[in-house]
């Protein structure tokens, strides 16, 4: 294999945010460079609907001859990045209290047409973790339930209406964040259960969803010492090869949280925590810090690990297959030269999906 068939195969394992409205320059080079294979948005980057359709029309121009995820945490209540005109969801604790599978439909259905209408093709969504401890400050509303049945019976009708309705959904974070007193946004929480407690109650969620087809699970940054008293989930081989691979059986893309979330950046920096991360089995790395020296360094290095033998090529171009396979599906090539139509009018904030909202807003 070439060189640059090497580079422009490591670069698929990658999403990179960005600061502003507009794909920066350092962001077209590493692009260039490694043919990157998706772009995360955050509230920094959202200026109008409009803006994010012509944002997410240019993400599509990035890699000519390959497509690329546009992704986003759009999960309703406190995390969402797109808010008004888009329709201001009300958090999944709500729905999960509706106990409604037909309403969580409906409201997947919507989400997916909203995100479809402006060029995003993959949500981080929905959180399958259990809310068994009360007082998580990661977790909180952000879960549909305490009782993991319900938890998925919901989050696999999410999953399956918004994937029906052409977006892949992203199941998280696995192995499970809903018994922790700590946000892996400050420091690594641990999840200290046998492994028989996880398979009865963290792993029913994310099995169901497997089960639904599930495009992507994330794999969050919690210590699990039963599996691993050392490394963290995200960049464990026994949790992401050995269980999620394995034991579940799962087959579509394992997807890590944030490398630069001080659960993971506070021990390794993300270059390293990105290494560990794909040679534990990840297929894809969340760069979301615009540090771009720091993400061209993190694809780099993976480029010298597979050279050196440190890191299977062989399952790097597994991962690879996994993306192509999935993009072949959410991501149309038909319309990849298109320019973004002003549909998004008609389906953004629309007064359906108001209500919609307002009916899940009664149990809030």
């Amino acid at each position: 294999m070439s060189p640059m068939a090497l580079r422009r195969q490591v670069g698929q394992l990658a999403f990179l945010g960005f600061q502003g409205s507009q794909i920066p320059p350092e962001v077209r080079s590493i692009a260039h460079e490694f043919a990157v294979g998706g772009v995360i948005l955050f509230a920094r980057n959202v200026e109008c609907p409009e803006q994010i359709a012509e944002l997410a029309f240019e993400a599509q121009r990035l890699v000519p001859d390959m497509p690329v995820w546009v992704g986003v945490d759009q999960e309703g209540g406190r995390v969402a990045r797109l808010r008004r005109p888009f329709t201001e969801w009300p958090s999944m604790a709500a729905l999960g209290r509706s106990g409604d599978r037909i309403l969580a439909r409906r409201f997947a259905e919507a989400l997916g047409r909203e995100l479809g209408a402006v060029g995003v093709s993959i949500d981080f969504a929905p959180v399958l973790d259990v809310l068994t401890n009360a007082h998580n400050p990661a977790i909180g509303d952000r879960a549909l339930g305490s009782d993991a049945g319900a938890v998925a019976d919901l989050g696999a009708e999410i999953i399956d209406a918004l994937q029906a309705a052409g977006v892949a959904a992203c199941g998280k974070h696995f192995p499970g964040h809903g018994d922790t007193s700590v946000d892996s946004h400050h420091d690594l929480p641990v999840v200290d259960h046998a492994p028989d407690r996880l398979d009865a109650i963290e792993y029913v969620p994310f099995r169901r969803a497997i089960d639904a087809g599930v495009a992507a699970i994330m794999v969050a940054h919690v210590l699990v010492p039963a599996y691993d008293e050392e490394r963290p989930a995200s960049v464990s081989p026994r949790i992401v090869s050995g269980v999620l691979r394995q034991e579940l059986s799962f087959d579509n893309l394992i997807v890590t949280d944030d490398l630069s979330m001080k659960g993971c950046s506070a021990r390794w920096a993300p270059p390293a925590a990105a290494l560990m991360a794909v040679a534990a089995g990840a297929d894809a790395v969340l760069l979301c810090e615009p540090n771009h020296d720091q993400q061209a360094q993190a694809l780099e290095d993976l480029v010298h690990a597979i050279e050196d033998g440190t890191l299977s090529y062989q399952q790097v171009e597994a991962s690879v297959a996994r993306h192509q396979r999935l993009k072949s599906r959410f991501l149309d090539s038909d319309d990849r030269g298109l320019r973004p139509s002003s549909r998004w009018r008609q389906v953004v904030g629309c007064e359906a999906h108001a209500a919609i909202a307002a009916e899940m807003a009664r149990y809030a």
